[in-house]
Parts: structure tokens; C-alpha cells; sequence
């Protein structure tokens, strides 16, 4: 029997990174293999630096996706796939959808990761929830593609949005990334083309570790945290022991 599996369903090139190469990271070591999809390089709206440098469109993407490349081999990525969809808007239509359910039912995760279900800053992102919602129930439909293996019912993580506030994101899950962390800061200094986030998503991490302090006792003189990221999960989970 192979590994765990976990699939990151990206809008953009560079979203996995700052939203989740924590977990990544962290999960790769674990022994998962990470299989991330970036719908689209995000060449249009989240390039701003290199148009204003001159470049082409084709130099725009290809910039993207070797930032993206290289993002992924620092946090170790099991496989990243690029749809190139367009972005502002992404074209989901059903050539996409069925691209889509196809690499679901391939990875057969025990978990998926993706966006906020709101964002009227970046309508991208919660076309991008909606959209992987609907391909993560017809993976699991015996009638789609008959005779190949169904999914079965993996947890959705919704990873922590751009402006929190805004969002109506409510966070039920931080992951301790601190072992990982040097990966993750390594993975956002490869993109390049937007270095305005470095720092903003290394305050997000330091952040997110004092919630989990709060939540895990380590306040009151137990376990320490340094950086973690944060989700909300979708499903209800069950357990046999909390």
C-alpha cells in the first residue's frame, strides 16, 4: 500500500505557498505524498512587477510557473500540475471540471486544501471553492466515468484568505509549522514577483502560533509554537476520542 495522499487546489501559481506550504511541508515529512494543481499561473492579475518591467504574456507565465517549480521543490511536493486556465476570470467550465475530477480521483486524498468560500477581492479564490466542491462530489459519484475508483468522503480545508477579516473565514484547525518553517519562508522567497508578502505571511504564521498556544494549553506553560497556519474545515469530522 502506498503513501497518504493530500491534494492543494491552487487558483494561482503562488497561493499554496503562502496559504499552506506549511502544511505541505510539514505533511510531505509525515510521509504523504502532496499533490498540488495550480488552475491558472495568476499571469494577469497577481504579475503587476513584471508587467510593469515589459514583459510579454508568455514571458509573464513562464516566469510564474518556474517561481511556482521552485516553490515546490522547497517544500518537497510530491507532484504539482498547471492547468493554465486564465485567471481574472478563470475559465471553470466543464473541459476544467472534468480535468479536475480527473486528478481527484488519481490522488485519492485523505485530505483536500483550498480557498476561502468568500472573497470580494479576489473573486478567483471563491469561484475556485465552489468549483472544487462540485468536483470533489462527482469524483465520488459511481455514475461519473463508471469502472474507475470513486472517491470516498476526504476532509476539505479551507486555507486562510488574504484580508481574514473581510472574508467570513472562521479558522477550527491550526497546524504547528514550526519544524517547517525555514521550507516555507524558502518557498515564498522564490516568488519573486511578490515580495510585498514575505513579511505580511511571516506575521500571518507568528500570529496564527499564539492562537495555537491559546488553544493547546501552551500559555499555561505547556507546549510552545512559533509559526502555524490556520484552516476551516468544511465537513463535520468524526472521532473515537477527542
Amino acid at each position: 500500500m502506498g503513501n497518504k495522499t493530500a491534494l492543494v487546489i491552487s487558483a494561482h501559481a503562488a497561493d499554496f505557498v503562502w496559504r499552506c506550504g506549511g502544511a505541505i511541508a510539514l505533511h510531505q515529512k509525515l510521509g504523504y505524498d502532496v499533490t498540488v494543481a495550480c488552475l491558472s499561473f495568476g499571469e494577469r492579475g497577481e504579475s503587476a512587477r513584471l508587467w510593469k518591467e515589459g514583459k510579454t504574456l508568455d514571458e509573464v507565465k513562464a516566469i510564474r510557473r518556474s517561481e511556482a517549480e521552485n516553490a515546490a521543490k522547497a517544500l518537497n511536493v510530491h507532484d504539482i500540475q498547471f492547468l493554465d486556465l486564465g485567471d481574472y476570470p478563470l475559465d471553470l467550465g466543464k473541459e476544467a471540471q472534468d480535468r479536475v475530477v480527473d486528478i481527484i480521483r488519481a490522488v485519492q486524498p485523505q485530505f483536500m486544501l483550498t480557498h476561502s468560500q468568500y472573497d470580494p477581492y479576489n473573486t478567483d479564490h471563491m469561484r475556485t471553492t465552489e468549483f472544487v466542491m462540485t468536483c470533489r462530489m462527482i469524483a465520488q459519484a459511481w455514475g461519473h466515468n463508471p469502472g474507475e475508483k470513486v472517491l470516498g468522503a476526504p476532509q476539505m480545508y479551507l486555507f486562510e484568505p488574504h484580508q481574514t477579516e473581510q472574508m467570513g473565514w472562521k479558522p477550527d484547525t491550526f497546524l504547528d509549522i514550526t519544524e517547517v518553517w525555514d521550507q516555507k519562508r524558502a518557498a515564498m522567497e522564490c516568488n519573486e514577483g511578490q515580495i510585498h508578502l514575505w513579511e505580511y505571511y511571516t506575521r500571518v504564521a507568528q500570529q496564527r502560533a499564539n492562537h495555537f498556544k491559546r488553544n493547546s494549553g501552551g500559555m499555561a506553560g505547556g507546549r510552545d509554537c512559533k509559526y502555524a497556519e490556520g484552516f476551516q474545515s468544511i465537513y463535520p469530522r468524526t472521532v473515537d476520542q477527542l
